[in-house]
């Protein structure tokens, strides 16, 4: 067994502490990696104060994770001793079912779901009839100094992305990326990003990227000139005249809002036959007019995270085209205090820690 140290919570209401654990050391298709960057995400706030009510503790949150290989089992072919890699928001699935054998192991359909990076499966064997397939009711993130994954859900880092700039987009950049791809955004096509946070800047840098025009809808007035320093327009949310000019007017829409929010607004600027999907909030959302969306037959569609060929693909789609996301570096220490700003709105893009901050804890 390894020895790990990361930090976790331990209730809902509790702050996030040092804790030393054990992880078992790779097995024949597995690899170890010492974790050198780890995003923060909303995700990781919503899990450790259970507000999804799915949450097991203890809780070492962390799904945006780029590390180094410091050991490979001997049947591992896909990666090598000191390759940069990445980790996303999961770690297994169970590689039978349709999506699967499709190759979308965010679906999979499977009793528990995926094996998620942290917090174990998405559905727990207590929710899925007693059985576990994983065999385990827990797993550990990369708020921690090592991790041990299967190769198959082992990402390479580019070259051309730094290691901490690339942690963000293995959460924010491929649950953007995919249904982007999804809805098949073409150069020309007007699309909309609601919200301008981690993941809603990502979402704009991208679609920009693939040639659209993009729009980013706002509720906060300062974020306005910010989001054109991306290259790209911004309203208002709050503004009606605006919201009014703009009706079916886009071939596609993105909601990035973490948390329940009143679609209807966004609905009718949607085109004939055009989509908004909601990548941002997991629970259950105002009523949408369903008036607005009979008579141009619009759609309203959801999108979870993305499978790893998807994970893989926008890395290097980052890498070629020369994005990331915007982050700010903080210490391992410091994370209680970055919760406390994410939850408050006065973080602009991705908090990334410094996972070498955590070699303090360890040495005490």
């Amino acid at each position: 067994m390894l020895k790990v140290t990361g930090y976790a919570a331990k209730h809902s209401f509790s702050r996030l502490k040092k804790y030393e654990f054990e992880r078992a050391a790779a097995k024949a298709h597995e690899v170890e990696i010492e974790v050198l960057f780890c995003g923060v995400c909303h995700s990781d706030i919503h899990q450790v104060k259970n507000e999804w009510s799915n949450t097991v503790y203890p809780c070492v949150p962390g799904h945006e994770v780029v590390g180094r290989v410091t050991k490979v089992g001997p049947a591992v072919t896909r990666h090598a001793v000191g390759d940069m890699v990445g980790v996303g928001c999961m770690i297994d699935s169970c590689g039978k079912c349709a999506s699967c054998r499709d190759g979308d192991q965010n679906y999979c359909e499977s009793p528990n779901s995926w094996l998620a990076t942290y917090n174990g499966p998405m559905q727990p064997a207590s929710k899925a009839g007693g059985e576990n397939i994983y065999g385990v009711d827990n797993t550990f993130g990369g708020y921690s100094n090592l991790l041990v994954v299967k190769e198959d859900f082992v990402l390479k880092i580019p070259a051309g992305l730094k290691p901490e700039v690339a942690a963000p987009i293995l959460c924010a950049g491929v649950t953007t990326y995919s249904p982007l791809k999804h809805w098949n955004v073409q150069a020309g096509d007007k699309v909309g990003v609601i919200g301008m946070g981690g993941l809603g800047h990502m979402a704009a840098k991208l679609a920009k990227a693939m040639g659209a025009e993009v729009t980013l809808f706002t509720s906060t007035r300062d974020k306005i000139e910010e989001a054109r320093k991306l290259g790209v327009d911004a309203v208002l949310e709050s503004d009606k005249d605006a919201l009014e000019k703009l009706a079916s007017s886009f071939d596609f829409m993105l909601s990035t809002v973490p948390e329940k929010h009143d679609l209807n607004p966004f609905v009718q600027l949607l085109k004939r036959d055009a989509t908004l999907c909601v990548v941002g909030a997991l629970e259950p959302l105002a009523p949408v007019n369903n008036m607005q969306v009979a008579f141009m037959r619009r759609s309203v569609a959801g999108s979870l995270i993305g499978n790893i060929a998807e994970t893989q693909e926008v890395l290097d789609f980052c890498a070629q085209h020369d994005i990331g996301p915007e982050i700010e570096m903080i210490r391992i220490q410091d994370i209680n205090d970055a919760y406390k700003k994410v939850e408050g709105g006065d973080v602009r893009f991705r908090y990334v820690i410094d996972m070498a901050s955590l070699k303090e804890e360890m040495a005490e």
